[in-house]
């Protein structure tokens, strides 16, 4: 892997960038990680490479992977009616949901039918973290509406994190434990994946190697370490190299090879496109096509940006993160810089 034509230091001080972190991906394995700049600014925190991110809505993805290992289990279908299984709080059928009901394939490809409400789902803002019921049903601040379906599944794409807490509470209606429990049972252990948690009250000794939000001016993000209450959706605290391992894993499974029993087809599917757009795929974007597709899942939120980009069939990839809100599009500052720097 080569960053041809870039320094990556002038970069992080013209873009005011306190700290930045990188996984590469070459033949499969993880080839290369560097850290850059500070965990906090104004302090003598240097970023490691075990120092937590968070990963804002990369976090899709995580659960897209515990998706097809549940469904692979049997345990979930991708293309059954999602209220068949849900038993805490079910999608209100309407005329919308006559010909086509909400299946997780809609849910995942973010083509469900449901459209989150202008100014959903924030960063923790109390101590009291909500249900997905309560959310679901509209009595918390961070979704004030009952979410429910506003065209028909499967007919249009509007990006929704409401329909990744609906995952979240049918996996866990169908397991009957804690999404996070089922996250480090299924993926989090088996990949060894240490550095990434889905935990929202956080110790300040486990603090420590915690990356601080930082806004685009450099300063610190009101709270420091913003997290968000929708683990499913974008609870993700974890490292580059942690990301990479995952990445690695839906290489693996591509080639039957996967340590958490994910088949071949089921990896698959997941980079198929999915509905009615040709872009998406399931948790994932999708660009270029057979060999040479694209796979890409972005990361933004208060204090942070982020972006995991693979070639699955290439084995080759990047996981960036950077605990600096930049105001604009990942592709349009520092990380993009990065990616279009980079050359297998």
């Amino acid at each position: 892997m080569n960053l041809k034509n870039i320094n990556i230091n002038e970069r992080m001080e013209y873009y005011n960038v306190s700290g930045l972190s990188i996984a590469v991906i070459e033949n499969g394995q993880i080839s290369k990680s560097e850290c850059y700049g500070l965990l906090e600014t104004g302090t003598n925190k240097n970023v490691k490479s075990s120092s937590v991110f968070n990963a804002c809505s990369i976090s899709k993805f995580l659960t897209s992977i515990l998706v097809m290992k549940l469904t692979e289990q049997g345990i979930l279908d991708l293309d059954e009616e999602v209220n068949i299984r849900l038993s805490s709080w079910k999608v209100p059928d309407n005329e919308l949901t006559k010909n086509n009901k909400v299946t997780l394939r809609n849910l995942l490809s973010h083509q469900s039918g449901i459209i989150d409400s202008e100014g959903s789902f924030t960063e923790l803002n109390s101590i009291k973290i909500p249900s997905m019921v309560e959310l679901l049903e509209g009595r918390t601040s961070y979704c004030r509406l009952p979410i429910e379906v506003q065209y028909e599944p499967g007919s249009d794409f509007q990006y929704s994190d409401a329909g990744f807490c609906i995952i979240q509470q049918l996996i866990e209606d169908v397991t009957g434990k804690p999404f996070k429990e089922v996250i480090n049972e299924l993926i989090f252990q088996p990949l060894r994946m240490n550095n990434s948690t889905l935990e929202m009250t956080i110790s300040e000794e486990e603090r420590e190697d915690f990356s601080c939000g930082h806004n685009k001016n450099g300063g610190l993000v009101d709270g420091k370490y913003p997290i968000y209450p929708y683990p499913a959706a974008s609870g993700l605290l974890t490292t580059p190299s942690d990301l990479a391992i995952l990445v690695i894993e839906l290489i693996n499974s591509l080639k039957g090879e996967s340590k958490i029993g994910l088949s071949s087809s089921k990896a698959k599917e997941m980079i198929k496109s999915q509905g009615c757009k040709e872009w998406t795929g399931l948790g994932l974007f999708l660009d270029g096509s057979d060999q040479e597709i694209e796979i890409s899942s972005l990361g933004w939120g208060v204090g942070y940006q982020c972006m995991m980009v693979a070639y699955p069939y290439l084995e080759t990839g990047m996981v960036i993160m950077t605990n600096t809100d930049l105001g604009i599009h990942q592709l349009k500052g520092i990380i993009g810089d990065i990616y279009n720097a980079l050359t297998f």
